[in-house]
């Protein structure tokens, strides 16, 4: 390339007159020949490296050694001939050179991108645009090329019809690769560019006899060595999709084509420069229909994407929120479900999370196919799905039935089931917040009394243990774990966790049982040594829960249930965020509990002055966003989660 380069600049000081005399004949002739021969030699050198980019480079130096073949002919057979011949072989040469161009221009655009029709409109508007305007520029041109025998004729049209193609091909490409091309696609359209302005140029002095050579031969050397350095720099790149995303193009081709027929009525113009310009506007109409098609299209996928649940294709949460409030607006009854998948969080860890989300794909078509034609289902996230149907309570009975089957599957090593919680619109809610509120709360109560799983059997094991050991500390739990279910909710817990909290709030005290009756009765203050003492029940609660592995996680919130946010608890001083959310939940629930219910040495104080009493003690105590939490949610507790009718109890498929 360097040599190239070496070459064109020693020709341009030979243009500016400093070589005279015997140097001529070399320079002129031998040096510039040279030059377009080094440039297909790297550009054909290049297809034979390159595996990828073979045929692109190939048809560059097919079409540069065409035009250094009908170059090396002119100079070595017919410049010494007086008249030589007209079409000559080195007419055939510089032809040559047009088609292998466009080849190597439309193999480079299908190997940049994949391109849609969008961007192939683009393209033709851009070389229309080019075509009309380039012909009425070189209009003189064709009026003088028109005069001859056929032949003459067909290679005087041949020239500039060439160079308005090559031209257009070129700003089609442009269009179609976009503006954020690579260097090598820049360089061969400053070749391309930089050649058929050099064909233009000499055509149009040529027609109007005023063509000296001079500088603008050097256009031509510039022209394929730019060409040949496009294909030194070109990598393989990534084949990207373009559907014609910008309207730049059609904008500046309706520009010029309007141009064009302004230009006409003040100065005639050829008629086929005429139709370029009105094809050009014709087609820009047809790119401005396709696109507003286009954009049609994409909204309405967005709106489909922002309603739909990506891994199952059901309704997702706004698309159910969507529906909720229209149903609880109107006046038909209908009935609306929630589920939680049993065992799902096992088959994921036991399976991994591509055979967790196939399960969670099959299972969501089954529950689609089980609530059709009249029901519509949905994701809500995670191993949460819903169904809203209409009818009233029968029909919802029907509906779990039929959903517990779809949402089940057994195998070898797993089973997957479904807890449910329904509720009827608009009578049982006349909003979509209350509606989630109470089918969640009745699908975590149905959940709560599954007597299937490991967890489940170990849980009433312990419960029994603790009722029978102190009746009133059985009560006292049930009720914290009742409000821990309804904040772990507020805050937002997975399935998974708002399970264990909830577990963990029933079993938080289960060490007091090995704590003496003479201590855990005390009527008066405890001392150093029983205070010690007590404080060990949540460790020894925890080694209790820990014998059971299906217990670890509840084991685990046990142990931190009395930590202090101010890191002044037991029994490892926690602080803050480092103790467990679910145990800090725990803990504000267990006072609230606490202090509104009866004890034998005091009376309870109001739900008001408990609530007061935890926002006096938050960021000492307590987690102070739960303690907000807990006066928004505490006194909507009772309403959430009074008992269903019988037709609607809390029911789980098994």
């Amino acid at each position: 390339m360097g040599l190239a380069v070496a070459g064109l600049a020693l020709h341009a000081l030979w243009l500016g007159g400093l070589f005279n005399g015997p140097a001529d004949t070399l320079i002129n002739d031998g040096v510039y020949n040279g030059v377009l021969v080094l440039a297909a030699a790297i550009c054909l050198i290049k297809a034979a490296r390159s595996r990828s980019e073979r045929w692109i480079w190939l048809a560059f130096g097919v079409g540069l050694a065409a035009w250094s073949a009908g170059d090396i002919y002119w100079t070595a057979a017919l410049s010494v001939v007086k008249k030589p011949p007209y079409p000559s072989l080195a007419d055939a040469g510089y032809l040559l050179a047009y088609p292998a161009m466009y080849i190597g221009v439309l193999l480079l655009v299908r190997q940049r991108v994949r391109v849609g029709s969008a961007a192939w409109l683009d393209g033709a508007i851009g070389g229309l645009a080019v075509a009309a305007i380039a012909i009425a520029i070189l209009r003189p041109a064709l009026v003088g090329s028109t005069k001859g025998d056929a032949a003459e004729v067909a290679t005087n049209l041949a020239y500039p019809l060439g160079d308005v193609l090559l031209l257009s091909f070129l700003i089609a490409g442009v269009a179609v690769v976009g503006l954020r091309a690579r260097r090598s696609w820049l360089l061969i359209g400053v070749g391309i560019a930089t050649w058929g302005v050099a064909d233009a140029i000499y055509l149009y002095q040529d027609a109007t006899s005023t063509y000296d050579g001079g500088y603008l031969d050097s256009l031509w050397l510039v022209g394929g060595l730019a060409v040949a350095a496009a294909a030194i720099v070109s990598k393989p790149s990534t084949r990207e999709r373009r559907d014609g995303y910008s309207m730049l193009f059609p904008a500046l081709a309706t520009a010029v084509a309007v141009g064009i027929l302004a230009w006409d009525h003040y100065e005639p113009l050829s008629e086929l420069s005429l139709w370029l310009a009105v094809a050009t506007i014709a087609a820009v109409l047809l790119r401005l229909m396709l696109s507003f098609h286009q954009n049609r299209t994409l909204l309405g996928a967005v709106r489909h994407d922002a309603v739909t649940d990506a891994l199952t294709g059901l309704g997702n949460r706004r698309s159910l929120l969507s529906d909720l409030a229209r149903a609880t607006e109107g006046e038909s009854e209908l009935g609306f479900a929630i589920f939680d998948l049993d065992g799902f969080k096992a088959y994921n860890d036991s399976f991994g999370h591509p055979a967790g989300d196939l399960l969670l794909r099959r299972l969501g078509g089954n529950l689609a196919a089980a609530v059709a034609p009249e029901g519509r289902a949905f994701r809500l996230g995670g191993d949460e799905f819903c169904v809203l149907v209409p009818g009233g309570r029968e029909r919802i009975q029907e509906v779990l039935a039929l959903a517990g089957e779809a949402l089940t599957e057994r195998g070898e090593g797993f089973r997957i089931s479904a807890s449910a919680g329904a509720v009827t619109l608009p009578d049982e809610a006349d909003d979509a917040t209350t509606a989630l509120r109470t089918a969640d709360a009745r699908m975590y109560a149905a959940k709560g009394q599954r007597s299937s799983s490991a967890q489940r059997q170990t849980q009433d094991v312990l419960v029994r243990v603790l009722r029978e050991r102190e009746p009133e500390l059985g009560a006292h739990l049930k009720g914290v774990a009742r409000l821990a279910a309804e904040i772990g909710r507020a805050a937002n817990l997975e399935a998974e966790e708002l399970d264990a909290v909830i577990r963990a709030a029933e079993l938080h005290d289960i060490g007091k049982i090995a704590i003496p009756d003479r201590v855990l009765h005390k009527v008066g203050p405890l001392d150093d040594d029983e205070w010690a003492l007590m404080m060990t029940h949540t460790t020894i609660g925890e080694r209790i829960l820990a014998a059971a592995p299906a217990m670890a996680p509840v084991a685990a919130l046990v142990r931190s249930s009395h930590e202090r946010w101010d890191g002044d608890g037991y029994p490892d001083r926690l602080a803050s965020e480092q103790i467990p959310l679910g145990s800090r939940i725990i803990f504000v629930c267990d006072a609230y509990e606490a202090m509104t219910e009866s004890r034998s040495y005091r009376d309870p104080i109001s739900p008001e002055d408990a609530l007061e009493e935890l926002r006096r003690c938050a960021g000492s105590q307590f987690d102070p966003q739960l303690v907000e939490l807990a006066a928004r949610v505490f006194p909507l507790i009772r309403g959430a989660l009074a008992a269903p009718p019988a037709a609607l109890s809390p029911t789980s498929a098994s």
